[in-house]
């Protein structure tokens, strides 16, 4: 009786194999798959000499059939990694590959989990933390416990074989292994943020290896010869910033609280694992890895100093930590700035001069300062954080006298700039003169007037430009002189009209200002420009306190308004569209922002429904993700 007769054989068959890594169609082997091993002899008959063997657990894996390598050999491919070795496999016959790609994963998946010592000696321990003389018995009889200045030649947790994740990283494993490396340098590195950021990266990017460097961490924080110098301190500052920025899980999580108990008291080791461990209890996953500033503060187990601007020209500076929320900022801030009592909701915003974006209020505030610092920064404005109102539900309620009226001031006099107000051009024109009365207030006495930059806006130049930009190339001196001569004349009209403000404080040129604009029936409505298959031009979908409107794009009255009564449901239903539900209509909007349009409309229902309660608003922020 032959091979091919064995019934304990799960599968047997010939394949080609790879070997030393160049494909050699002459070597077709005889391969037999049982419930332990993968091996392969010289033929089919009983007697024949094996030539190999591939012992499967359940850290072996297996590649399955690709359509690239069947492209460029004409076969078709799997590949089995063990511990000591690779099999690559080639057949002719896609399903006799999906055949042994199956069979072969079948029995991975039959085996119990391997433990390695580590996996081991951590739950020996969990059971034994109530008796110090057992666990000082482990880590004393255990070198893998304890520091070393050895290399480590496997990782301290079970990996897959052969497990490649991409993003131009090695295995797993091989990552693990140079992970380890990488703290052994931080002992004579002359600055050691440039590793501790690279190894926080490469968790962020193979979250398998979160666990590893914590048990690498404590390994290399346990029994160390000289505790208290600087270089052993940097395993600390290193774990200092992985507890700021990942959490382990449960098993590792145990066995660093009991690690982090074992300090000696009140020397440097045990002040950073009383840091470690307030840490441990606040930290979520972080969507970027810590900045080099972040980093340099949590070395020295400091709290960071974080900007936050409001519209106009002023700033506040809040001392934050690597845990702080939009939300705790935006608290904050209503207390530093007096609007605890407003009834209407704020938020902060990524901003520069040409776009901004609501951030979600679970939002990590380190998450977005490194984000902002990341942006390159254009050639006329900057990447900054902002407060702004968010959700105005009761424009009537501000007074005059708050810094509030002044956000909404300013946030108006953006939505001009932007050509969001539709108004006639006398109106504009009126608006800009207030607008530089009100901006003159705030210059010396002496200073000659001066249009501050984006006191026009689009607005009053949309028409003229986009004329100018159809015209033909010989004509474009001719239109630049007219379009000079317009221009002049325009600010010539405004400069009359500010002459005839004279006398108005800043506070009556807001007022007049904001008079004019209350006069559009959309305003302190948030708006997106969308489009959908009723209308064929670009409109404003806006986002108010009692509806949603549609507007056509520089027109004052709206095309439709749905109140929020009318409306059963909205929300996304694609990247790109935003669905709005209003008896059996379904209304479908095209737009960028569609994420933000469903929260700030979810926000504004909330709050209504609060009012209606007799409750006073509270601080709602949207949860944004992108």
């Amino acid at each position: 009786m032959g091979l091919e007769d064995d019934p304990e054989l799960l599968v047997k068959g010939w394949l080609f194999r790879e070997v030393c890594g160049s494909w050699i169609k002459q070597r077709c082997y005889w391969f037999v798959l049982s419930l332990d091993s993968l091996d392969y002899y010289s033929s089919s008959e009983r007697g024949a000499r094996r030539l190999g063997t591939l012992v499967l657990t359940n850290l072996c894996s297996v590649i399955w059939p690709d359509k690239q390598t069947f492209k460029e050999t004409g076969y078709w491919s799997i590949t089995v990694y063990g511990r000591k070795h690779c099999y690559r496999l080639y057949t002719k016959h896609f399903n006799e590959a999906v055949h042994w790609a199956c069979a072969v994963q079948k029995v991975i998946d039959t085996k119990a989990p391997v433990e390695t010592p580590t996996q081991l000696l951590i739950r020996d321990i969990e059971e034994n933390k109530f008796n110090p003389e057992v666990v000082d018995n482990m880590y004393q009889h255990n070198p893998i416990l304890k520091h070393t200045q050895s290399p480590l030649y496997a990782p301290l947790l079970p990996f897959p074989y052969g497990n490649h994740s991409g993003k131009g990283y090695a295995t797993v494993r091989e990552e693990a292994v140079k992970l380890f490396n990488c703290l052994q340098q931080l002992e004579c590195a002359r600055d050691p943020v440039p590793l501790i950021q690279g190894v926080l990266q490469t968790c962020l990017d193979l979250r398998p290896l979160r666990d590893e460097v914590y048990c690498q961490l404590v390994k290399q924080t346990s029994c160390t010869p000289q505790p208290h110098t600087a270089a052993h301190l940097r395993y600390w500052q290193l774990l200092t910033c992985m507890s700021c920025t990942f959490l382990p899980g449960p098993a590792v999580l145990k066995y660093l609280r009991f690690h982090l108990k074992s300090q000696f008291p009140e020397s440097e080791m045990d002040n950073y694992a009383s840091f470690i461990g307030e840490a441990l209890e606040k930290t979520r996953c972080r969507e970027c890895v810590p900045s080099w500033e972040e980093i340099q503060v949590l070395m020295g187990r400091q709290e960071m100093l974080c900007t936050v601007h409001y519209p106009g020209p002023g700033s506040c500076q809040l001392h934050i930590s690597s845990h702080t929320t939009a939300n705790e900022v935006v608290r904050r801030m209503l207390e530093k700035l007096g609007l605890k009592e407003s009834r209407n909701t704020f938020s902060l915003f990524e901003q520069n001069a040409h776009w901004e974006r609501a951030v979600g209020g679970s939002t990590i505030i380190a998450d977005i300062l490194t984000s902002l610092s990341a942006k390159e920064p254009d050639s006329d404005s900057q990447w900054r954080l902002c407060f702004k109102l968010y959700c105005l539900l009761d424009a009537d309620a501000i007074s005059v006298d708050s810094i509030e009226y002044l956000f909404l001031f300013e946030q108006c006099h953006e939505m001009v700039v932007r050509g969001q107000l539709p108004a006639c051009e006398e109106d504009l024109q009126t608006l800009a003169a207030l607008r530089l009365q009100s901006a003159r207030l705030l210059m010396p006495p002496c200073a000659p007037p001066r249009f501050p930059g984006g006191l026009l806006g689009g607005t009053l130049w949309n028409h003229t430009a986009t004329a100018a930009h159809k015209q033909k190339v010989e004509q474009d001196l001719r239109l630049r002189s007219r379009l000079k001569e317009e221009a002049a004349a325009i600010m010539s009209t405004i400069v009359e009209c500010w002459k005839g403000l004279a006398g108005y404080s800043r506070r009556d040129s807001m007022t007049a200002y904001l008079t004019i604009a209350r006069q559009w029936s959309g305003f302190g409505c948030t708006l997106y420009e969308s489009s959908t298959g009723t209308f064929s031009q670009k409109l404003w979908l806006g986002v108010a306190a009692t509806c949603v409107s549609l507007y056509r794009q520089g027109e004052a009255e709206a095309l439709e308004s749905f109140p929020y009564g009318q409306i059963c449901s909205y929300g996304v239903s694609d990247s790109n569209t935003f669905k709005i539900t209003a008896g059996d209509r379904d209304l479908l909007f095209e737009t960028t922002k569609v994420g933000e349009q469903k929260l700030i409309a979810g926000e504004y229902t909330a709050c209504l429904s609060l009012c209606h309660q007799n409750q006073p608003p509270r601080v709602l922020l949207p949860v944004i993700k992108y």
